[in-house]
């Protein structure tokens, strides 16, 4: 099948540090050459894929400060998926609602996986208008605030198998934060949940330049506390090291997450997962098993007192049944194969009614 993959332009793809779209499309596109498909990767330069790079800008536009206006450099990837269009079979955006008007105009049947949160009023009208623009979510909790969106089907995240492994040397001995440093994600409530339980607490993540002032008003003055070390934001080389050195990787989210590519990492490495009980978390972690669902922050430090009762290669064996990046690639083909027939169908229709 030739498959065009065209991701958004703020990261490569993969990123060198934080960025959870462009990491899913980059395991993804591999993963489908390795099945033996034809991928075009249309993406920033700086970018690395087993597949054919297209590259559409020339680097990262969080790397290039140059840029201001980043809407500019997606319009072109946009043109340049659509001379370009004819020459596949289907086309797999990442870039939320923007190909829905040009792309609904031609007859190369394309999907938009959905990676951000929905329940924005704004998106209504826009989903509305676009209710047959096939589209794909990564959880059933993200589907919630657009009932009346065209979804094909949920399809969860899916890493490499061996990109990360559990450091079984290491002694687990801390708590560990990793991500973004934003009021959602709600660090702060890592750094009350070890001081309560007498844990250190060990953060890796990144500060975005949309949230300075949650950093410098509500997160910076937590750092001087001895219980925290913030270590910033790390590359997939440290993560395994990093994550199996900890007792729990915490999860305090205070947002309807619609996936949490984070809480698979950790299953990765054999770590287990505290989290609260928002969004996808529910879909994403075996309570129990993978770790614990908790409301709050006296449910976490209550549940800390049970991680002795997780085996963690079976956490690491649960993340090998279902968070793996070739099964996230063949339901993927799955979604294309459908796109495919529905056209067929429609091309045959459209041949008899004349």
């Amino acid at each position: 099948m030739r498959i065009a993959q065209i991701a958004p332009l703020h990261e490569a793809v993969p990123p060198k540090f934080y960025g959870g779209t462009e990491r899913v499309v980059a395991y993804l596109t591999d993963a489908l050459v390795d099945l033996g498909h034809d991928v075009t990767l249309f993406a920033s330069g700086d970018s690395r894929t087993k597949a054919t790079l297209e590259a559409a800008w020339p680097r990262a536009l969080r790397l290039d400060p140059s840029t201001r206006d980043v809407i500019a450099p997606h319009m072109l990837l946009l043109e340049s998926v659509r001379q370009r269009a004819h020459e596949f079979d289907v086309l797999h955006f990442h870039l939320d609602y923007l190909p829905f008007s040009l792309f609904s105009a031609l007859d190369v049947p394309f999907v938009s996986t959905l990676h951000g949160r929905l329940d924005l009023p704004e998106l209504q009208p826009i989903f509305n208008t676009f209710s047959k623009a096939p589209v794909i979510s990564i959880s059933d909790s993200q589907r919630l605030s657009l009932p009346q969106a065209n979804w094909l089907k949920t399809i969860y995240h899916g890493l490499p198998e061996n990109l990360l492994t559990p450091q079984t040397d290491k002694k687990p001995q801390y708590l560990a934060f990793l991500g973004r440093i934003c009021p959602e994600k709600r660090p702060d409530l890592a750094v009350q949940i070890a001081a309560q339980s007498g844990l250190p607490l060990k953060i890796a993540a990144k500060v975005d330049e949309a949230d300075p002032q949650y950093f410098k008003s509500t997160f910076a003055p937590l750092l001087s506390q001895p219980h925290v070390e913030f270590v910033g934001e790390i590359n997939e080389q440290q993560k395994p090291e990093f994550l199996s050195g900890a007792k729990a990787l915490l999860f305090p989210i205070d947002w309807a997450e619609p996936f949490g590519l984070v809480m698979i990492e950790a299953m990765a490495c054999g770590t287990p997962v505290i989290a609260f009980n928002r969004g996808s978390v529910p879909e994403v972690i075996d309570d129990g098993v993978t770790g614990f669902i908790c409301e709050n922050v006296q449910g976490a430090v209550g549940v800390l007192q049970r991680l002795d009762d997780l085996s963690r290669p079976e956490i690491r064996a649960q993340f090998e049944r279902r968070f793996n990046a070739r099964t996230m690639a063949l339901n993927y083909i799955d979604s294309y194969v459908s796109l495919l027939q529905a056209a067929k169908h429609s091309t045959l229709q459209r041949a008899d009614a004349r």
